[in-house]
C-alpha cells in the first residue's frame, strides 16, 4: 500500500464520520474533501473541481429545477389532489394505491419533490378523513425511493452511477435500462409494506400544545402608567431570560416587533404578549403595573362571535398555533430561533424548533428560547403562533410543510401547469427515445421553463438544494483520487483474494451488501460514487460484464431502508415525529433484506 493510498483512505475515512455524526453540514464536508485532495497532491486543480462540471452534477440540479417548476405550477399537487377522493377505499388497498401513484410519479420527476408534495396530502386528509398518518408516511417515502428506481432519472443516485461508470469504460445506461428490475422491486415491495404496515404505530400524535410543552397560556398585558416597569430595558426586567414567562411580541404605537431584543426600553402602554403557565398569570395579575387584557387557555378552541377586525389579530383570543416541517430548501435552513423571529414570516411569530433525530441524537430536542448556535436543518420542525385566518398564508412559504388541516389555496394557473407538462413529457420523451442524452434534454426544460415564466430565476437561485449539488462536486473528486492512486483497485484485490472460489452469486450479493450498509450510513450519493469504481474493479479482475455489478450499486446505494438517514425522504418523515428508530430497523430492514436476496439472485443471471 502506497503512501498515496493511505492518504485516500484517511480523507474517505474521515468524510464517512463527518457524514455519519453530522458534525458539519454536507456542503462544507464536500469543500473539506476538495480542499484536502488539493493540498495533499492526490488530484491536480482540474480535477479537484471537476466535480462542478460533471454532468450528474449539472444533471442533477437541471432535474431540481424541473421539480421546483412541476411544484409551482402545480403539476405534481394536480397529479397527487385525487388521493384525497381515494380515502373510502379500505386501508388495505389505499396504502398499495397511494404507493403505487407515489412511484409512478417519482419515476420521471424528484423523488425528494414528490414525497414532500404527499406529505402536505397525507398530513391534510388524515385529520380530515381520521387516517393514521403514522401508516402512510413510511410506505411513502420507501415508494417514492422505489420508483426513483425505475429509471434513469428517477433519482440523483442513478445519473451518479451512470456517470462515474460511463468515465470507468462502461457503456451509458438507457432511459429504461434497469426498468424492469425496479418495477420487481416495487412490486415485491409493495406487498410487503402492505403486510408489515399493520407493526407501524398507529397511535395519534400528540396535540401541538402537549407536545412541545406550551404551559398552557398566551396572554397579552399592557404596561400601565404607574408601572415599575417603565424606563427599563428588558434585560434588567423579570421577562429577561425568564425559563417560565416567554416574551413573544412588543407592540407599540401600532407597531409590532415580533423579536424584542434585550435592550429595548419598555414605554407606558406598551402591549406584550406573554406565553406562561397558570401559576406565573397569577403572579401577573398580580404585579403591579401590568394589565391583563386577554388570555387564551391553548388546549381550549375560542372564537370570537363578531369578525376579527385587522388590529385585532394579535388578542390571544384570535391566535393559534401551526407546526412547521422544514424542507430541503428552505429559506429558514441555517437560521436559529433568534434569526428566524426578526423575521416577518406570513404575520407569524416563532416560539420553539424541535430539532429531528439523528445518529448522535437518537431523541429530539426542544428549543424554546433564543439559542442562536442552534441552527434549523432539514426534518425540523418549528412551533409558530399566528392569527387563525393567517394559517393558510403559510402555504406561501417555500420548501415549508403545514403539518395540520387547514385551507388549500386555489388552485395554481391551468395554462402554465398545462406547459409545465408539456415540457416534463419533451424531456421523458426526448431522453427515452436516445434522441438528447438526459443532459441535454433537461438543460432544454429548463430552458423553456424560464422562457414560458414557469418558473422565475431568482426562485431557482433560492430553492435549489445546493447542498446536494456541493456533495456531488465534492465527492466526484474523491473517486477521481480514488481511481489515480490506485485506492479502488486496491480494495478489489482485497476482495478478489477473500472471495476465491466463491461463486458469483456470493460475488454480487457482496457487492450489493456492502453498498446497501455504507449508504444507511452515510448519503447514498456518497456511496454510489466510492462504490461504483470498486465494483467494476471486481469485475475486471474476474473478468466479467460490468453491468450486474454496477446494478448492484445502484439498487444498493437506494435500498438503504433500515435507517432514516439513508435517504433524504426517510429523514424527513423521521423528523416528524411518529417513528423510533426501530421502526426503520425493523420494517425498513425485512424490506432491505428482502430487496438484497431478491436483487442478488436477479443480478448474478446476467453474468
Amino acid at each position: 500500500m502506497t503512501i498515496e493510498i493511505i492518504l485516500v483512505f484517511s480523507i474517505l475515512l474521515i468524510t464517512i464520520v463527518l457524514f455519519a455524526f453530522e458534525v458539519f453540514p454536507v456542503d462544507k464536508i464536500a469543500l473539506f474533501i476538495i480542499v484536502s485532495l488539493a493540498i495533499c497532491g492526490l488530484v491536480n486543480p482540474e480535477e479537484a473541481i471537476s466535480g462542478f462540471s460533471n454532468t450528474a452534477t449539472i444533471t442533477v440540479l437541471a432535474l431540481m429545477i424541473v421539480a421546483i417548476g412541476m411544484e409551482d405550477t402545480g403539476v405534481i399537487s394536480t397529479l397527487a389532489r385525487f388521493l384525497k377522493k381515494l380515502h373510502i377505499l379500505p386501508f388495505i388497498i389505499l396504502l398499495p394505491v397511494f404507493m403505487f401513484i407515489t412511484a409512478g410519479i417519482s419515476a420521471f420527476i424528484s423523488t425528494t419533490a414528490v414525497v414532500i408534495v404527499f406529505i402536505k396530502i397525507i398530513s391534510e386528509i388524515s385529520k380530515r378523513f381520521n387516517l393514521p398518518e403514522s401508516k402512510l408516511l413510511m410506505p411513502i417515502s420507501f415508494a417514492g425511493i422505489l420508483g426513483g428506481s425505475c429509471t434513469l432519472m428517477g433519482t440523483s443516485t442513478n445519473l451518479i452511477v451512470n456517470s462515474v461508470a460511463l468515465n470507468l469504460g462502461a457503456e451509458r445506461f438507457s432511459f429504461f435500462e434497469f426498468s424492469l428490475y425496479g418495477i420487481v422491486f416495487l412490486a415485491v415491495s409493495i406487498v410487503v409494506i402492505t403486510i408489515a404496515s399493520r407493526w407501524l404505530p398507529g397511535e395519534k400524535k400528540e396535540t401541538i400544545e402537549d407536545e412541545y410543552k406550551i404551559e398552557n397560556y398566551v396572554t397579552s398585558v399592557v404596561v400601565t402608567e404607574n408601572s415599575s416597569l417603565i424606563g427599563k430595558k428588558i434585560e434588567d426586567t423579570f421577562l429577561f431570560n425568564n425559563e417560565d414567562i416567554s416574551l413573544l411580541k412588543i407592540s407599540r404605537n401600532s407597531q409590532t416587533n415580533n423579536a424584542p431584543g434585550r435592550y429595548i426600553t419598555l414605554k407606558k402602554s406598551d402591549k406584550l404578549l406573554l406565553l406562561c403557565n397558570l401559576d406565573n398569570l397569577m403572579r401577573l395579575n398580580e404585579f403591579e403595573g401590568l394589565d391583563i387584557r386577554e388570555r387564551l387557555n391553548v388546549g381550549e378552541t375560542v372564537y370570537k362571535l363578531e369578525d376579527v377586525e385587522e388590529e385585532e389579530k394579535d388578542n390571544p383570543e384570535n391566535l393559534g398555533f401551526a407546526e412547521l416541517l422544514i424542507l430541503p430548501g428552505s429559506a429558514l435552513i441555517g437560521k436559529s430561533l433568534k434569526e428566524i423571529r426578526r423575521q416577518s414570516i406570513q404575520n407569524a411569530t416563532p416560539i420553539a424548533i424541535r430539532k429531528r433525530k439523528n445518529i448522535r441524537n437518537t431523541k429530539e430536542r426542544l428549543i424554546r428560547k433564543d439559542i442562536g448556535q442552534i441552527a434549523l436543518k432539514p426534518g425540523d420542525r418549528l412551533l409558530v403562533e399566528i392569527p387563525k385566518q393567517d394559517i393558510p398564508r403559510l402555504e406561501l412559504l417555500e420548501n415549508v410543510a403545514i403539518l395540520q388541516e387547514h385551507e388549500i389555496p386555489a388552485e395554481k394557473d391551468n395554462l402554465k401547469k398545462g406547459i409545465a407538462f408539456g415540457i416534463l413529457l419533451l424531456i421523458i420523451g426526448l431522453a427515452a427515445s436516445g434522441v438528447l442524452t438526459i443532459l441535454i434534454s433537461s438543460l432544454l426544460g429548463v430552458s423553456l421553463l424560464l422562457l414560458s415564466n414557469c418558473i422565475k430565476l431568482t426562485d431557482v437561485y433560492h430553492r435549489v438544494n445546493w447542498q446536494v449539488v456541493f456533495l456531488l462536486a465534492g465527492m466526484i473528486p474523491l473517486g477521481v483520487a480514488m481511481h489515480n492512486t490506485g485506492a479502488d483497485q486496491w480494495i478489489s484485490d482485497q476482495l478478489l483474494m477473500v472471495l476465491s472460489g466463491k461463486s458469483n452469486v456470493i460475488i454480487i450479493g457482496l457487492i450489493f451488501l456492502i453498498t446497501m450498509v455504507m449508504s444507511g450510513v452515510i448519503s447514498n450519493n456518497a456511496t454510489a460514487i466510492i462504490m461504483t469504481p470498486i465494483a467494476i474493479s471486481v469485475a475486471v479482475g474476474l473478468e466479467l460484464p460490468f453491468k450486474p455489478f454496477i446494478l448492484a450499486v445502484l439498487f444498493g446505494a437506494n435500498f438503504s431502508f433500515f435507517t432514516p438517514m439513508g435517504y433524504q425522504t426517510n429523514t424527513l418523515i423521521y423528523g416528524m415525529g411518529f417513528y423510533k428508530f426501530r421502526h426503520f430497523l425493523i420494517i425498513g430492514g425485512i424490506l432491505s433484506l428482502i430487496l438484497w436476496i431478491l436483487g442478488t439472485f436477479m443480478l448474478s443471471s446476467l453474468l
